[in-house]
């Protein structure tokens, strides 16, 4: 074990009168963790039968996330009895990579009754000692990370045990305390989850529309029934034409065309400049982005990257400093985050940069992209892992609108992506303020009434 820092929150010099600190152990009825059904994933269904089996991906800090949840049988769940998990349990991803390790949330009742599997720990606090929303605050603050990293053996597959849990030692305060932190912090993840489903309701507007007009083609259906296309105004409606043609992929709405994406759009790739070089990286001032910063994007935005890289690091690239705007795919590892770039970016050769132009702007490309996905994971190669190379990428073939109907879409989903932006950035500025405070908090400097 890596030497272990003497707290969890180490920036906490001293605690207020009448404060603790306490091994997690001392104040939970349980940490454990589950197992693999008998069967493995054969037996995982996709609608609820009996329980929910949890797993690390849906685990993330201070949200959880339902997508691709899986359920098992009752006689599968009574296997796992012993890992069942309660209302305010807070679990733990205490295996996983360096995005998935030591994540942290509290299961939401909405998952109930459900089990976790072998990757994720439940802690449940003894209520009259710990407010698990207090615990939760403590464990997903910047400063836990490290500290919890401290406990892993090393490898690039983090792993702690039911042991190193039971040894973190947690700063307690008297139970008031506790709930009037978990209440505030709370209160700015609430704002922060309204945001989060605010910009999935926004997506998902954007994507049906995409789909309706170049997808299913309904307007141009409507004009071909002899009706006027729902929910469009003339001009609008004006831009869609009332036939189809014959093209080598099938029907298509009159006078588009059917071209391959790489003569509409740039496709371009990236590269890491040696990191043994300090003169690429230390300094560093522009954003240069790996498939690793995507992996916990909640909206197709990229409004930050991890590392930073000079100007010495940009010439090494050949794609230099995208500008924003562009549309970044992730080629590998794996293949498939997708998202807007929001400020100017070098990447790495995990991506596609899509140089997008009025004949086919961001947005249209970005839906495109998602609607085709099953095609582009499909032209991916290789025996170690999947990548699609600018090569297999750039023939596949893309139905394109004229460039006033492009224009039309553009327009009416542009608001939409800005609004997901401004809601990714007032929740960036409230989650560093929540990551703020905590340690405020916990000092004393700055005191909550706990009634």
């Amino acid at each position: 074990m890596a030497g272990e820092p003497a707290k969890i929150c180490p920036t906490v010099e001293e605690l207020p009168d009448g404060w603790q600190v306490k091994k997690l152990g001392s104040f939970c009825s349980k940490i454990g963790t589950g197992a693999t059904p008998r069967g493995g994933s054969e037996v995982y269904l996709d609608s609820r039968a009996s329980h929910a089996l949890i797993r690390s991906q849906h685990v993330f800090d201070r949200h959880f996330d339902k997508s691709g949840l899986a359920f098992i049988t009752e006689a599968h769940a009574h296997e796992l009895r012993n890992a069942e998990v309660r209302s305010g349990d807070v679990l733990l991803n205490i295996t996983g990579d360096g995005v998935t390790f030591g994540r942290s949330c509290i299961v939401p009742n909405s998952v109930l009754p459900a089990c976790v599997n072998q990757h994720v720990s439940i802690i449940r606090t003894d209520r009259n000692e710990c407010e698990p929303g207090y615990l939760l605050s403590v464990l997903t603050h910047p400063a836990a990370k490290g500290y919890i990293e401290a406990f892993n053996s090393g490898g690039s597959r983090r792993a702690i045990t039911k042991g190193h849990i039971e040894s973190f030692e947690i700063p307690l305060p008297p139970l008031p305390e506790q709930k009037a932190i978990a209440r505030i912090l709370g209160t700015l993840d609430d704002k922060i989850e309204l945001n989060r489903r605010m910009n999935a309701t926004l997506e998902a507007i954007a994507r049906a529309l995409f789909q309706s007009w170049f997808v299913d083609f309904d307007p141009v259906r409507a004009k071909l029934d002899g009706r006027q296309p729902t929910g469009l105004d003339a001009a609008t409606a004006a831009l869609f034409p009332a036939h189809f043609q014959d093209s080598p992929i099938g029907h298509i709405p009159q006078g588009w065309t059917i071209e391959p994406v790489g003569e509409i759009v740039a496709c371009v790739g990236g590269g890491t400049p040696s990191t043994a070089e300090p003169k690429f990286w230390e300094g560093g001032t522009h954003h240069w982005t790996t498939p690793k910063d995507f992996s916990s994007l909640q909206a197709p935005v990229l409004l930050d990257t991890d590392r930073k890289i000079t100007d010495e690091g940009i010439a090494k690239i050949s794609s230099g400093l995208l500008p924003a705007g562009t549309l970044l795919l992730s080629s590998r590892a794996p293949v498939g985050y997708l998202a807007i770039a929001a400020i100017p970016v070098a990447i790495n050769q995990g991506f596609i940069a899509l140089k997008c132009n009025e004949r086919a702007s961001n947005f249209f490309m970005l839906n495109w992209c998602q609607t085709n996905m099953a095609e582009i994971e499909s032209r991916a190669t290789g025996t170690t892992f999947a990548e699609i190379s600018k090569q297999n990428f750039r023939p596949i073939l893309v139905e394109l609108p004229p460039k006033e109907l492009m224009a039309a879409f553009t327009a009416k989903v542009a608001p939409l992506y800005a609004k997901i932006t401004a809601n990714l950035h007032q929740s960036r500025s409230l989650a560093t303020l929540r990551d703020a405070l905590l340690p405020k908090l916990l000092s004393g400097e700055v005191t909550l009434n706990g009634n």
